[in-house]
């Protein structure tokens, strides 16, 4: 229970500013403040920084930035709004939609002159929904550029470390790439040496005794960025620090905040404001239970630290939640294997699965449900649709021996992997005709070889009649281009057969804190509470729970946590908001 209560008479320390948390978003609104030359402390309650962010793929969706004339691509900040407009309908609050599309690209520019963060753009990368107008075909997602972990010095082991997923070896990260890369590497010189040096690297790291590889990609290398970017700014770190009450002063200002630390109390004053940035309320079970559709089968791919204490704080503080969401979390279906201690190792189905010709998603009777080269946001969407029609949580995902094989299927890893293990122990269902896989899967046999007879005509002609797998430019971009006529349109007919269970999951929740356009925190009467801001997913989506593209969350995180950290600054005379790499 976080309290409010009326400042002290004497502080234990002072700062200009505090930032609660140390994902993508606080880390930006403490390195812009100290820049600006605030006093800055950053409180993170868990052992290890980065947050989220850390864990997630780090794309960044920013229109209409600097580089996209050179990728010649046409985008304006017009036919960004046009593009939300479609996407968001009346949901959308326009306040904040206008501050993101005109402060990102002058946050991307700053953060590029004056930090380590370098953010790529992907030339080609659509919109989620690439038929929409406004939509572009690729620029406005953007990566982190690779990042050598070996620059944080002894903070590289307070970087929390990626998915399992985003491994391999069980410590070297790769990318979307670096995947690439190796899965040619047999088949081309420049994959090989790619391939070649990357795997040096790692060995070298663990000869040197890094606890992992040190090549850094994804969103780890997102929050290493932001983090070498958080110290080198001169911003004060503390992990382990857990806020338990919020201080307001006679004027009804926000004055500071109670914090738990090694077992010592301290009342730490912020001069300038508290920036509530803690990642939402994922690890919360009461609060996901009241806001989230089916909790008890809802598996969360965030950190489980991520408990809602920035939200909490903020409605002690007299804030109050935005209820305009179409949802209130940030979806993705989610694949689970009991390991043999007992723990569960969880897959989110983003990418690299579920848009591949050779894979169909069906119900508990055996009948597909929806486009599976989807977003994974809309993909968990149709699942709770279809749920309370049809059992569909779990849904299945079924394919052949040859797609496992060539694309993999969740935590099994393309190429020659040893499957008896994801069979043993539940994980993969398998079977050498349909109608045993059925059999397996409790679903009726007749009805499942009927749904995969039509995929497989489906496969010949290219056309999905049924669900348009493979109709639009993002359905074909996460498909198999080599793979004619549809690259997301394939046969299931080589046995043994396979089958994953998924379950709706998510990436961070997205109902979140009503804020204004400049991230003040506001009251029941609309009203900013001076003092107190929020950014990420303390900050209500500015997507309204909708999810018009990758990056929709870092981009905005970072975007107005930028903004917070400027309205905190005690002198601009030494910045150059100008772009200058």
């Amino acid at each position: 229970m976080i309290e409010l209560l009326p400042a002290p008479a004497r502080w234990d320390q002072e700062y200009d500013v505090i930032v609660l948390g140390s994902g993508a978003g606080g880390l930006v609104a403490a390195t812009v403040a100290a820049i600006g030359g605030a006093r800055t402390l950053v409180l993170e309650k868990s052992e290890m920084f980065g947050g989220g962010a850390a864990i997630s793929g780090g794309v960044v969706w920013i229109p209409n930035h600097a580089d996209m004339a050179a990728l010649g691509i046409d985008d304006s900040r017009e036919k960004a709004a046009l593009y939300l407009r479609k996407v968001l309908g009346n949901r959308a609050r326009w306040d904040l939609i206008d501050a993101y599309l005109d402060t990102a690209p002058e946050m991307m520019a700053f953060m590029h002159a004056n930090t380590a963060l370098k953010l790529v753009p992907r030339p080609v990368g659509p919109d989620y929904y690439s038929e929409e107008e406004g939509a572009t075909p690729g620029g406005r997602m953007l990566d982190p550029a690779i990042y050598d972990g070996r620059r944080l010095g002894g903070l590289f082991d307070k970087l929390r470390k990626p998915l399992p997923t985003f491994l391999l070896f069980g410590g070297m990260m790769v990318g979307k790439y670096d995947v690439d890369m190796l899965l040619k590497s047999y088949r081309s010189a420049k994959a090989f040496r790619h391939a070649a040096t990357m795997v040096g690297r790692y060995v070298r790291d663990r000869l040197t005794l890094y606890r992992r590889g040190t090549r850094l990609a994804l969103g780890n290398a997102l929050a290493g960025r932001l983090l070498e970017s958080a110290v080198t700014a001169g911003v004060t770190l503390w992990s382990e620090a857990d806020a338990d009450a919020v201080f307001r002063a006679a004027d009804g200002r926000i004055a500071g905040l109670s914090i738990a630390r090694n077992g010592v109390a301290r009342h730490i004053r912020a001069h300038s404001g508290v920036v509530l940035a803690t990642g939402g309320f994922p690890g919360n079970a009461t609060m996901m239970s009241a806001h989230l559709p089916f909790p008890d089968l809802h598996h969360s791919m965030a950190p489980a630290d991520n408990r809602g204490d920035g939200i909490t704080i903020g409605l002690a503080a007299g804030g109050r939640l935005d209820i305009i969401n179409r949802d209130n979390a940030f979806w993705t279906p989610v694949s689970v294997m009991q390991n043999t201690d007992g723990t569960l190792l969880k897959c989110p189905h983003l990418i690299t699965d579920r848009s591949k010709p050779g894979l169909i998603a069906v119900n508990r009777i055996g009948r597909r449900f929806v486009n599976e080269a989807t977003s994974y946001h809309d993909f968990v969407a149709a699942m709770h649709r279809e749920h309370e029609q049809v059992p569909t949580i779990p849904a299945i995902l079924i394919c052949d021996s040859r797609f496992i094989r060539k694309y993999g299927l969740g935590l099994v890893r393309p190429g020659p992997t040893r499957l008896a293990r994801f069979v043993r122990s539940g994980y993969l269902t398998r079977a050498n005709d349909i109608a045993a896989l059925a059999k397996a899967l409790d679903i009726p046999a007749g009805v499942l070889e009927e749904t995969i007879a039509a995929a497989n005509e489906a496969a010949k002609t290219g056309i999905d009649v049924e669900f348009g797998k493979g109709s639009t430019g993002y359905n074909r971009y996460l498909g198999d281009t080599d793979h004619k006529p549809n690259p997301c349109l394939g046969p299931i007919a080589r046995a043994p057969f396979y089958a994953v269970k998924v379950y709706p999951g998510d990436i961070g929740t997205s109902l979140g804190l009503r804020t204004d356009a400049h991230a003040h925190v506001l009251d029941e009467r609309d009203e900013a509470i001076p003092g107190l801001f929020a950014c990420g997913n303390d900050m209500n989506s500015v997507m309204a729970g909708t999810y018009p593209s990758g990056g929709i969350t870092l981009g905005p995180a970072m975007t107005f946590g930028y903004a917070v950290g400027r309205e905190m600054w005690a002198s601009e005379a030494s910045v150059d908001i100008a772009e200058k790499s």
